[in-house]
C-alpha cells in the first residue's frame, strides 16, 4: 500500500502542476492590473476637480447640491476611481490578453496584438459617443421633466453616478465589434449565426439602451439603441473578414 500512494503521488502532482500555475498566472496578472489601476487612480486624484468641470459641462448652467458632510469626498475619489479605470483601460486589456494568449495559438495571438489599438480606439469611441451624443439631451430631458410642479435641485454624487455610468457602460458597449470579431476569429460564432440572431440583438439594444440611460423618453433610448445597432451590423460586416471554422480533433488527426 505504502509502495502504490508513492508510485501515485508524483503523478497527482504533475497533474495538479498546470493547475497551479494556471492560477499563480491570474494571480500575478490581477496584481499588475490592480497596481495599474491604483497608479492611474494617484493620477487622477490631482485632477479631480478638472475631471468635475468637465463632466458638469454636458448639463449646462445646472447648480449642483451637497447635502452631506462626506459627499464631496465621495465624489471626489469616485470621479478619481473612473478616471483611473478610463487610463488604466489598455493595461487592463492587454493583462486580460496577456493571460489567455498561452493558451492560443501563434497566429491567435498575432491577431490578439494587433486588435489592441483598435480595442482601446473603441472604448475612446464609445466615452466620446456618451459625453457629446447621449448625455445632453438625456440630461435635459430629465431636468426640465416635471419642473411646473417642483424645482429640480441635483446632488452632485446622484450626478456624477449617472453620468460616469454611461460613459463607462457606453465604452464598453462600443467594444461589442471587437469582442464579436475575436469569438470569430477562434470560430465561437460564425457570421451566419450571427445575422440570424440579428432580431434578438435589437431587442436586447433597446434593453441596453434602457439600462444605460434610465429614461422614459423613447427619443433618448433611440439615440443610444441605434448606434448599438450599427454596432452589431458592423460586427457582423467585420467577421465575415476573420472568420475561422472549427476543424474536429478527429479531422486535425486525419491530417497529420
Amino acid at each position: 500500500m505504502a509502495r502504490d500512494n508513492q508510485a501515485t503521488q508524483p503523478v497527482a502532482e504533475t497533474q495538479g502542476m498546470p493547475i497551479m500555475v494556471h492560477l499563480k498566472e491570474m494571480r500575478d496578472r490581477l496584481i499588475k492590473s490592480v497596481i495599474a489601476l491604483v497608479v492611474t487612480t494617484s493620477i487622477s486624484l490631482y485632477f479631480a476637480e478638472d475631471i468635475v468641470g468637465i463632466l458638469k459641462r454636458p448639463a449646462g448652467n445646472i447648480e449642483l447640491i451637497s447635502i452631506e458632510m462626506i459627499e464631496n469626498l465621495s465624489v471626489f475619489f469616485k470621479v478619481s476611481l473612473a478616471g483611473g479605470i478610463v487610463l488604466a483601460m489598455p493595461i487592463l486589456v492587454y493583462q486580460l490578453f496577456a493571460f489567455i494568449i498561452p493558451a492560443l495559438t501563434s497566429k491567435e495571438k498575432r491577431y490578439i496584438f494587433t486588435m489592441l489599438p483598435f480595442i482601446v480606439f473603441m472604448f475612446l469611441c464609445g466615452v466620446a459617443f456618451a459625453y457629446w451624443v447621449a448625455l445632453p439631451p438625456a440630461l435635459r430631458f430629465l431636468t426640465d421633466f416635471f419642473t411646473e410642479q417642483a424645482e429640480t435641485q441635483i446632488r452632485i454624487s446622484n450626478y456624477i453616478s449617472f453620468v460616469t455610468r454611461l460613459i463607462l457602460g457606453l465604452g464598453l458597449v462600443f467594444e461589442t465589434p471587437v469582442v464579436v470579431m475575436f469569438l470569430a476569429r477562434i470560430g465561437v460564432v460564425s457570421p451566419q449565426w450571427l445575422a440570424g440572431k440579428r432580431k434578438i440583438w435589437v431587442v436586447l439594444a433597446f434593453v441596453i439602451a434602457a439600462i444605460v440611460t434610465p429614461t422614459p423618453d423613447p427619443g433618448n433610448q433611440l439615440i443610444v439603441a441605434i448606434p448599438l445597432i450599427l454596432l452589431l451590423e458592423l460586427s457582423i460586416f467585420l467577421s465575415r473578414f476573420v472568420y475561422k471554422k472549427r476543424v474536429p480533433p478527429s479531422e486535425q488527426e486525419s491530417d497529420d
